[in-house]
């Protein structure tokens, strides 16, 4: 079985690596550390890999390559958008190469599915490119949470991806003058939890226009808290029925946008 998801722009995650280190402002509240710190005590699936502190959930900086999970998406044989590595990066800096080649292979290989792999870590992306096969069912993709990190949109454009997204998420400032040449779709989204940051209600549309304007396909996730949605009763935030955190309509509709596979060109 493939395991499911709750991110409404896939369908089902793998995770060939686990473990990962904080690099940048994004990752303070990482759901993926939080999750395995849950999972840490001894005799649990991520002891080793996280732990709980006074400061709250933290990785160990230990990055696990899981063969036993490598050829899992050769035996799901229906279709599905596949997340890759949520619980990790695949290029973080502790994922050898030669493990990274070996997942682009069973990926090559697991044809019917649509890969989607984020990293912030863009830089060794854009050093590793190209040594690595890009097949069409591999949607790249980096994770921006603020201007500060655009250099990481450079680095996606100059791989051999045929399909290449933003996952502009958590959202943590404006984000005005993106570069979308050669990208493929935007995702936007709200931090959430308990200790979420917020997100102005101004950011989004502007992020929205300027994917109009390039013709880039936007979706857009979730405001992560009702504090940051205009609309104060959104039918599509949990607390009202609906599926997202702090809701996810954006001037009276939502926003569910996908890439068309394999696009390139553009």
């Amino acid at each position: 079985m493939a395991i499911k998801t709750a991110i409404e722009w896939t369908d089902a995650t793998w995770n060939p690596v686990w473990g990962c280190s904080r690099c940048s402002p994004g990752c303070e509240h990482c759901y993926a550390e939080s999750t395995a710190a849950r999972f840490a005590n001894p005799g649990l699936p991520y002891h080793g890999i996280a732990r709980m502190t006074k400061a709250g959930p933290r990785w160990t900086n230990s990055v696990v390559c899981k063969d036993n999970l490598l050829l899992q998406p050769l035996h799901w044989r229906k279709p599905r958008k596949i997340l890759v590595n949520s619980m990790s990066d695949l290029f973080h800096d502790n994922v050898p190469f030669d493990f990274i080649q070996r997942v682009f292979e069973v990926m090559a290989g697991a044809h019917w599915h649509e890969f989607q792999i984020l990293t912030k870590r863009s830089s060794r992306l854009r050093k590793l490119s190209r040594h690595l096969m890009w097949p069409r069912n591999v949607w790249m993709g980096v994770s921006i949470e603020n201007a500060e990190y655009v250099a990481r949109i450079d680095d996606l454009q100059s791989t051999g991806a045929k399909t290449k997204f933003l996952s502009l998420e958590p959202l943590l400032g404006p984000l005005p003058d993106l570069d979308l040449n050669r990208i493929n779709w935007v995702i936007v989204g709200g931090e959430s939890g308990p200790k979420a940051r917020p997100m102005s209600p101004e950011w989004v549309p502007d992020i929205r226009e300027q994917c109009l304007i390039s013709g880039v396909p936007f979706f857009f996730k979730q405001w992560g808290r009702l504090s940051n949605n205009p609309i104060q009763h959104d039918p599509t935030d949990r607390k009202t029925g609906g599926n997202a955190k702090g809701g996810r309509r954006l001037e009276g509709r939502t926003w569910d946008e996908m890439p068309a596979i394999a696009e390139s060109g553009r």
